[in-house]
């Protein structure tokens, strides 16, 4: 197939603006369709190779795939392995079970399903995934697995009728991708299925240019180019992705393989050398960047200083340009590196990181190997998992108790469980990441609203079914009421949805988009819940929202950095929370447990004790964090408690 520099040129306008989208450069804010560009590129070269060497009779499915692991698989193992010791330095036992994960995933080519399983692209902890970037390999390497065996399998029929095969697979793909963003849009993200289509759109033109050649045209060619400039620069992460918008950068990227030939503005403008030369590293650059920019957030518990991000940004390219001629170079030549040993670095490259990562799920991301195991617990090592029904403390004796709320209350289980056996009492948990103590409030970013209603519901149910004399609430109140993430005042700013509408009614109007009828109708939903387990007769102990600390409490304290926040920064987040704390305070045989009191001084709220961290991130405690905090309100839980059995 004949060399087109300006496919380099374009290769740089994909990886550039990606790069700097991950950087977190506001005016880039549509880069994430850079990827997109380079899923058109590879249907349109991959496409081109194999139906030039199916007409020549020279096609071989082994001498196909061996030409993409050469292409792909030196650079990414290389970096893989790179990034092992750093996660071993500096990843806490959680972020270390999800990179074992990943490692595992990467080497079988479907990252993109384990990173759909896990959460959405933006979403803000991504930033802290090394290999995150690999789900659009994977999406690539899947489609160099089957679609070879499709073309050769339908090329029979003859080459007019697998274009027409290929059209009609775009279509279905593309209504697939609509469907996919309006009903499941995090699979729709990041699923071959519903990618298909961008890859299947280089095939067509793969298709059109072997029969007609590339057209010199100029309009249609700067058409092009401004369409995926336009996306760049006027999309962001609210736009539905994939979805129809999409087809505006893909029909730019087709305009400009179809018609920018050589002699054309856009060819010269793309095929000028410096840019050459970055499309030339633009994968290895891709590789680098996400890796170099995740470790510094992990290491710095945030967002790295500007000119560190900067430095970041240029080290990816310096640092694709030897990996480009060290690595890539090499192993893509057949005189350098012969076919049997690039399959067998293949091979054992695959076993080392299958085992790593299959070591580090089952040891917990390889917790007790790097960390004390005081520092440490199982609360802390990504195990914290929404329960309903389990039981806690003496199993033995009849439960009286049901531990309610979100994750925040779930993260108490394995302390509550103490101290109830400490009493010889027993506990039923009825918890949900993300649910607020409602029927009808749940976190419209995490897609669970059902699940939400029916185990608020369920807890109801087995207060009555059950018998439950006492309750005990934990949930995120503050996040819940403001709608907002927190910000410390001194550098500390959580990651996540930045705008108001993180928690959503079963029944929302526009009309309570605004902020405080929001906060209003949330607050109404929490306190009809608390009424309605009151009636009951039970008695209901609820914690005050546990203090938000805006960083990664166990991070900043392995970097020795500073781990409380001011006393002011607190009471300005619980203002909003006054009104909620009143009502609740008059419910009949409610008890409100005011956390400050314990992890607040009059200046300063405090994360660690005696330097071990209370927490195992920005919010949620600890188990030290835990048993504290409820060792700290014994007296008042199991002072209630035996006064009602009397």
């Amino acid at each position: 197939m004949k060399y087109r520099s300006e496919i380099d040129g374009l290769r740089a306008l994909a990886v550039v603006p990606v790069i700097l989208f991950h950087a977190g450069y506001e005016f880039f804010s549509g880069g994430f369709i850079g990827v997109d560009v380079f899923f058109v590129i590879s249907g349109y070269l991959i496409t081109s190779l194999l139906v030039e060497d199916i007409e020549n009779k020279r096609f071989s499915i082994l001498h196909f795939y061996e030409r993409r692991v050469r292409r792909i698989l030196p650079a990414l193992f290389f970096i893989m392995f790179i990034c092992i010791p750093f996660a071993w330095m500096w990843m806490l036992p959680s972020q270390m079970l999800d990179f074992s994960q990943s490692l595992i995933a990467v080497s079988l080519f479907v990252s993109n399903i384990l990173f759909w399983r896990e959460s959405g692209y933006f979403d803000a902890h991504n930033e802290e995934k090394p290999l995150l970037h690999t789900w659009s390999l994977a999406v690539e390497e899947q489609f160099y697995i089957l679609f070879p065996i499709l073309i050769i399998l339908a090329w029979r029929f003859g080459k007019n009728r697998v274009f027409w095969m290929i059209i009609l697979m775009a279509a279905i793909s593309l209504m697939l991708t609509e469907w996919g963003w309006r009903n499941k849009p995090v699979p729709n993200f990041y699923l071959a299925p519903s990618r298909a289509w961008e890859l299947f759109a280089g095939a067509i033109v793969a298709f059109i240019v072997q029969k007609r050649g590339v057209q010199k045209n100029n309009s249609m060619a700067l058409l092009g180019l401004g369409a995926i400039l336009f996306s760049i620069f006027f999309y962001d992460k609210t736009i539905p992705f994939p979805s129809l918008y999409t087809i505006i950068p893909v029909i730019g990227v087709v305009f400009m393989l179809m018609y920018a030939d050589k002699g054309t503005l856009v060819a010269k403008l793309l095929s000028n050398k410096v840019i050459v030369g970055i499309g030339l590293i633009s994968y290895s650059a891709y590789l680098w960047h996400q890796p170099l920019l995740a470790f510094a957030r992990i290491k710095y518990s945030g967002e790295p200083s500007k000119t560190l991000i900067a430095s970041l940004v240029v080290g990816s390219i310096v640092l694709a340009y030897f990996s480009w001629r060290y690595i890539e170079k090499p192993f893509r030549s057949k005189n350098k590196i012969k076919s049997n040993r690039i399959w067998t670095f293949s091979l054992i490259s695959l076993i080392i990181f299958i085992m790593f990562g299959f070591i580090g799920v089952k040891e917990n991301g390889y917790a007790l190997q790097r960390y004390d195991e005081d520092f440490i617990s199982k609360r802390d090592i990504g195990f914290m998992r929404s329960k309903r029904y389990s039981e806690l403390g003496n199993p033995n004796v009849k439960p009286e108790w049901i531990l309610l709320g979100d994750s925040h209350a779930d993260s108490l289980q394995e302390a509550f469980s103490q101290l109830l056996n400490k009493y010889n009492e027993s506990a039923l948990v009825s918890t949900k990441a993300g649910c607020p103590p409602s029927l009808n409030l749940w976190r419209h970013d995490m897609d669970f609203k059902m699940e939400c209603h029916d185990n608020s519901m369920g807890a109801i149910d087995t207060i009555k079914k059950e018998g439950i004399k006492n309750a005990l609430i934990s949930a995120r109140f503050a996040l819940y009421i403001n709608s907002s993430r927190f910000d410390n005042t001194v550098g500390g700013i959580e990651k996540g949805p930045t705008d108001a509408v993180i928690f959503d009614h079963i029944d929302f109007k526009d009309s309570l988009r605004e902020k405080s009828a929001r906060a209003h109708a949330i607050e109404e939903e929490i306190v009809n819940y608390v009424g309605t387990l009151a009636n009951e007769g039970i008695n209901i102990f609820i914690f005050t929202s546990i203090p938000e600390f805006g960083w990664k409490v166990p991070s900043r304290l392995l970097n020795m950095q500073k781990t409380s926040i001011p006393r002011i920064a607190f009471d300005e987040r619980s203002k909003s929370l006054k009104s909620l704390y009143n009502r609740l305070s008059k419910i009949k045989n409610v008890v409100l447990l005011r956390t400050e009191g314990f992890f607040c001084s009059k200046t300063e709220c405090f994360s660690t004790i005696d330097d071990k961290p209370l927490f195992y991130d920005s919010n949620h405690p600890s188990k030290l964090g835990a048993e504290k905090l409820l060792e700290y309100f014994e007296p008042s839980l199991m002072r209630q408690k035996k006064q009602q059995k009397f």
